[in-house]
């Protein structure tokens, strides 16, 4: 059977500074970044805290698919703490809500080169 989702696809206008923002931003270690054909590339990103199986992110160029980019992100993300985590992406220059906090749980917004936001989570 099934054991996990391996891979989100988020396509993008520009991989490159796609690349940088989660690698040099937000942490995540790059996986993989190889030629598919002339012309593309497959770049996968993930978190780099290292704890067993993960799902991985895949920055598409939407112009090798003839498609627009993506204009929110098919999935969220967690985060242990999320006041730590406003104040290390702030250092870093990177646009993020304050936290908010729901029945659910709490969560941030944060803000991409591209305007899209993700949505990370605190459900602690």
């Amino acid at each position: 059977m099934i054991a996990r989702v391996a891979t989100a696809v988020v396509a993008v206008a520009d991989q490159d500074v796609m690349l940088e923002f989660f690698v040099g931003k937000l942490g995540f270690t790059t996986v993989m970044d190889r030629e598919m054909w002339p012309g593309a590339r497959w770049v996968e990103v993930a978190p780099s805290d290292g704890s067993g199986p993960r799902t991985s992110v895949v920055l598409s160029a939407a112009k090798d698919f003839d498609r627009e980019p993506d204009a929110a992100y098919p999935m969220t993300f967690d985060a242990a703490d999320l006041a730590a985590t406003v104040a290390e992406l702030r250092a870093a220059g990177v646009e993020v809500s304050d936290v908010v906090t729901e029945p659910w749980g709490s969560y941030i917004r944060v803000t991409d080169p591209e305007v899209r936001q993700l949505l990370v989570n605190d459900r602690g």
